[in-house]
């Protein structure tokens, strides 16, 4: 255990020194969409039969802590090109499985304090989000999803440029496209079965119906938890195989 905590204890530490600086960057995109759409549509624009700025706030949830905890595999390039920290770090006793739960978890704080902010500005907005067990369990899945997905990523490219082209092509259409601003019944039924092939489409399904009290899909958690564990398991052999 002591491995872990002193893994997940020193990315605290980086955020920690970073501390205001990611709580603005946290903060700037969700503010900006709720400003465009909260205060653009107001209650012109329902869906579903609600408001569309209570429709958009759990797709914000989804999408700002896929992101940030996607973020994970900028900050371990930065370890691997730069401090060369990374390789210090392999070069000890510390096992794959270790390593990785350390980098998932404290990619999961980050996602998991990107939510908790998108939260705090709905409030401002005069949207109330009810924070319950499915919800608390659906936002966790989605960040342990991203977080394993970080960690392969950042064994996998080579540069920045690389990283930046694998955000810009799957990450941001991943965020716009999986039911985070829309339903996905808007899409025709071709599109609508590839995207439900993507997770952030099963998290911002469950996390908006877990915070808007409505009829929870379970068959989107255990895809999730699937989906998870199965990243996991692929990010422990990724790191392995980097020791090669």
């Amino acid at each position: 255990m002591r491995p872990l905590i002193a893994i997940i204890v020193r990315e605290i530490i980086i955020l920690k020194r970073r501390f205001i600086k990611q709580i603005f960057s946290f903060s700037v995109s969700p503010l900006l969409f709720l400003i465009t759409f909260g205060w653009g549509f107001k209650d012109k624009v329902t869906v579903e039969g609600l408001p569309y700025i209570f429709f958009i706030i759990p797709g914000l949830i989804a999408m700002s802590s896929m992101r940030q905890s996607f973020a994970l595999s900028s900050e371990i390039n930065i370890c691997r090109f730069y401090w060369k920290t990374f390789d210090e770090i392999r070069s000890t006793p510390i096992t794959d499985l270790c390593y990785t739960a350390g980098e998932v978890i404290s990619g999961m704080f980050r996602g998991c304090l990107a939510a908790m902010i998108v939260i705090i500005i709905a409030l401002i907005f005069k949207v109330s989000v009810h924070l319950n067990m499915l919800f608390i369990l659906s936002v966790l899945l989605n960040t342990f999803i991203f977080s394993s997905m970080a960690v392969i990523t950042s064994m996998v490219v080579k540069t920045h440029a690389e990283q930046g082209m694998l955000n810009n092509f799957v990450m941001t259409p991943m965020a716009f496209l999986c039911g985070t601003f829309f339903p996905l019944g808007y899409y025709p039924v071709w599109a609508r079965q590839i995207i439900q092939l993507l997770p952030l489409a099963h998290s911002s399904k469950a996390i908006r119906a877990a915070s808007l009290g409505r009829l929870f899909p379970y068959s989107s958690l255990l895809y999730m938890l699937i989906f998870g564990c199965i990243s996991f398991i692929i990010a422990v052999r990724v790191i392995r195989m980097s020791k090669d």
